[in-house]
């Protein structure tokens, strides 16, 4: 008889290889109430704080794009703004406290859109970050993200002045009919215009987002939107599959949507390996003649990342925490006001995250790592687990039968088929009982 790892594998081959983005493991989704309280001081005391991660979350947007499920509000009222800030204000302040001796090894100013905000606002949050905890961005490898009706001269330059030194930018697309069927109101003169407003701010790192699979989308528009995009010969590039998901403006459609995406990945793929870019993971893509620069290795999901915001996740070695996850615009509003009611008092404890067991913890190291085209260095594993990743998880070698995974030169990498694949090969690998809680704890 097969075994259900054996028939997953099997389905997986066979079916489609866009499953689910693994951007998170836990994804939020399988995070519940805790127990109890958990106060952050001794948590975080045990954790090593040498370059810890900040990572400060902005819920806001211009407007809520049709495929989009991330936590924010499109348009919120002036007062919920005002009443945000402050509390993220208190948020940060008491961070500050616990982690008053810590390290910064990086910064991001994520959402959302943060240039939502307007400049004296960015100036704002970006001063309390400095003010309370110590993070001045032009000493550490920095990053905030921005959008085409956002990335304005005003607000590029607070945060160029601040010394944030990528500056990422969704794009989508170039083409306006494709991307008002993705739910997206885009002029491609807007996108011209921001795209030249972030150049002439001089940003070292541009990263842009396209996205494919949208509906009539051809292999020939795809191709012309990653070649305008090369006419600003951006640092980086990441390349997303289209994904409908429940609650989003799309998934309310109830429309199939596919598939020709793995054909358009592979087209966009060779495209940019024949036009100076290397491939990071299935996703990212960054230019060959950049040298080795602080943001080279820029990943946001390592242990010992510090979120402030309502919709910010942290990370710790055995305990990732946040406040609740909703998609839907009016469950995420509900969580934005309880948030900014919040005292100061309040943001010292966690209440709602999922506890890592050894097994969590190995696999979240094995995802993070093989879904990137370096893969899983062998030893690497072992020194922080005390054996090699194979003996943990025979998944390993049941990829490499497939034609999925290779083990070379004491790396276990994704071939790629596999890295292509990436989609199925993360969900799949996901252990049982963080299954069945996103199974079981779709948000609103």
């Amino acid at each position: 008889m097969n075994s259900p790892c054996t028939k997953t594998m099997a389905r997986m081959l066979g079916e489609s290889p866009y499953q689910g983005y693994v951007y998170g493991y836990p994804h939020k989704s399988a995070y519940r109430s805790l127990p109890g309280p958990v106060p952050l001081a001794p948590l975080w005391q045990a954790q090593d704080r040498s370059a810890l991660f900040y990572y400060v979350h902005i819920p806001f947007c211009e407007m809520r794009c049709g495929f989009c499920n991330l936590f924010t509000r499109a348009n919120p009222r002036e007062a919920m703004v005002a009443d945000y800030l402050a509390a993220l204000g208190r948020h940060m302040e008491t961070m500050g406290e616990i982690l008053s001796d810590s390290g910064c090894g990086g910064f991001a100013l994520g959402g959302g859109t943060p240039t939502y905000l307007a400049p004296d606002e960015l100036a704002r949050v970006l001063d309390d970050a400095r003010r309370f905890l110590g993070v001045t961005p032009a000493s550490v490898p920095s990053s905030a993200e921005s959008s085409p009706a956002t990335a304005t001269p005003e607000r590029l330059a607070v945060l160029r002045d601040a010394g944030v030194e990528r500056l990422s930018i969704g794009i989508q697309s170039f083409h306006e009919h494709e991307t008002a069927r993705s739910g997206r109101r885009q002029a491609e003169t807007e996108v011209h215009a921001a795209l030249s407003a972030i150049r002439d701010a001089g940003f070292p790192v541009l990263n842009t987002d396209l996205i494919y699979g949208i509906e009539g989308q051809t292999v020939a528009s795809w191709l012309s939107s990653i070649a305008k995009l090369l006419e600003y010969r951006p640092e980086e590039s990441y390349l997303y599959p289209l994904y409908v998901r429940p609650l989003t403006g799309l998934g309310r459609q109830a429309r199939a949507w596919d598939d020709q995406r793995l054909e358009l990945y592979r087209a966009g793929r060779d495209f940019l390996l024949a036009n100076g870019y290397r491939q990071v993971s299935m996703r990212m893509f960054r230019r060959t003649d950049l040298p080795a620069g602080r943001t080279a290795g820029y990943r946001c999901q390592q242990d010992g990342m510090v979120g402030v915001g309502c919709g910010a996740r942290s990370y710790t070695r055995h305990l990732h925490y946040s406040h609740e996850y909703a998609v839907s615009g009016k469950a995420v509003q509900a969580i934005i006001t309880a948030y900014s009611r919040l005292e100061r008092g309040e943001f010292a404890v966690a209440r709602h995250g999922m506890l890592l067991d050894d097994n969590e913890r190995r696999r979240r190291y094995l995802l993070q790592s093989l879904l990137q085209a370096e893969g899983v260095r062998r030893e690497d594993y072992r020194a922080q687990f005390g054996d090699f990743p194979e003996n943990h998880f025979g998944e390993l070698n049941m990829l490499a039968d497939g034609g999925l995974a290779v083990l070379i030169d004491g790396n276990w990498r994704l071939t790629p088929a596999g890295l292509e694949r990436s989609d199925a090969v993360g969900p799949w690998l996901y252990s049982e009982p963080v299954r069945r809680l996103m199974g079981a704890g779709e948000a609103g």
